[in-house]
């Protein structure tokens, strides 16, 4: 029955993307504002719904201007929750572009890849600072990585560089803290439990067959908490920035 139900929901997902991607590829001939986050937010939604993932949301999320968030990272999964609740881009490793099915989604959503790459840092910087130019909040996960959602990683503070470019004194930053509340509609105690919404750095599980694993179950619900809005003309530096947000983050966890 498990299986039956999980080939339902991958055929709901393949007729999804079947329906989306021909229309946001046309709308993005025409134009990149926010109309081009229409088709993606409602996709991100139908994802969420398809596999049962309810969010829960504390906090006020904040758009009335342009925003960078920074969140912790537990799965490819957090792109539809957070991209359900936020109209912005995601910045994402170069990797990703390459994921099956995900990283051309994402492409679709204008994310910006960024690499360690010393070659495509001028490259890298031009694609930001046009998306900043063009008013586009994002969405970064400034820990580089993802974990299982038990502790946060120390924020890149190089990523927080972005938020005080020269142009940029008024943006906004948001802090939020993702976190595990229930899977398969109860606590998340063993790693097993974990595991099967978290893909992680530790795992060596193909994404085609975690998400299928994740089909087989009952979903998850997800807490996001949006933190005060901090200016970033209001720090000093990057460091202390990356500091500040990397505690609301983590301290919202342990909560």
């Amino acid at each position: 029955m498990d299986t039956v139900i999980a080939s339902f929901k991958l055929f709901l997902f393949a007729l999804i993307c079947l329906i989306v991607v021909p229309v946001q590829l046309v709308i993005l001939i025409f134009t990149k504002g926010n109309m081009a986050y229409c088709m993606p937010y409602f996709w991100q939604k139908t994802v969420c719904k398809i596999f049962n993932v309810k969010i829960i949301v504390s906090g006020e999320p904040y758009k009335d201007s342009q925003t960078i968030y920074f969140s912790n990272h537990i799965s490819y999964l957090d792109i539809p929750v957070i991209g359900s609740i936020l109209k912005a881009s995601f910045v994402a490793k170069r990797d990703v572009a390459s994921w099956p099915v995900f990283g051309f989604l994402s492409k679709l959503q204008q994310t910006a890849f960024i690499s360690r790459d010393r070659k495509d840092i001028a490259k890298e910087k031009y694609a930001l600072d046009t998306m900043l130019e063009s008013g586009k909040s994002l969405i970064i996960f400034p820990e580089g990585t993802s974990t299982d959602g038990q502790s946060v990683l120390p924020f890149k503070s190089s990523l927080f560089s972005i938020a005080m470019r020269d142009g940029l004194e008024n943006i906004s930053v948001q802090p939020i803290t993702l976190k595990m509340k229930l899977i398969n509609n109860k606590p998340a105690k063993t790693q097993d439990d974990r595991d099967l919404y978290s893909w992680h750095i530790n795992m060596d599980t193909p994404l085609g067959e975690h998400l299928w694993r994740f089909a087989k179950n009952k979903g998850a619900h997800i807490s996001l908490e949006f933190h005060p809005v901090l200016k970033a003309n209001d720090f000093s530096d990057r460091k202390t920035l990356a500091k500040a947000c990397y505690n609301a983050v983590s301290n919202g966890l342990k909560s």
